[in-house]
């Protein structure tokens, strides 16, 4: 199943909202994982971060959430870019969605009470192909801060 979601994401433009709606759990972890590994370490908390998040947002049982990180991984691994994950979103979600998704990035990033600048860096990417403000970009931060 997430070969063919993942064979759709190669397409130039998803054929319909459903076929979105399918890959962006998909998407999502990719965009996680950048940030966990924007430091070069992956911690444990970090993937566990990432698992609670997939599983409050998009109500996926703990089986399908393995199988997308390990899928992310994968896809990480290949260094196959970003813009496609971005643009799967972007044709799925809206502003306060795409906000929510940046604060849980920050979240992530500042899981160690350490922020790293290429976390910094890789955020202000996402937020940047999210189409999101920097008002939105510092809004996030400050929000994942307080959390």
């Amino acid at each position: 199943m997430l070969s063919q979601l993942l064979a759709r994401l190669r397409e130039p433009i998803a054929t319909n909202d459903e076929e979105t709606k399918e890959l962006l759990p998909l998407a999502a972890a990719v965009l996680y994982l950048e940030v966990a590994w924007a430091d070069h370490d992956i911690a444990d908390a970090e993937i566990d971060k990432i698992r609670s998040r997939l599983a409050h947002q998009f109500k996926l049982p703990a089986d399908q959430i393995e199988e997308i990180i390990d899928e992310s991984r994968t896809q990480h691994d290949a260094s196959v870019g970003i813009y496609r994950f971005t643009r799967t979103l972007n044709d799925g979600w809206d502003e306060p969605t795409k906000f929510e998704l940046l604060v849980s990035l920050w979240e992530l990033a500042l899981i160690d009470d350490d922020l790293d600048a290429f976390e910094e860096h890789t955020i202000r990417k996402i937020a940047e192909l999210l189409y999101l403000s920097h008002d939105r970009f510092i809004e996030a931060k400050i929000k994942a801060r307080r959390a």
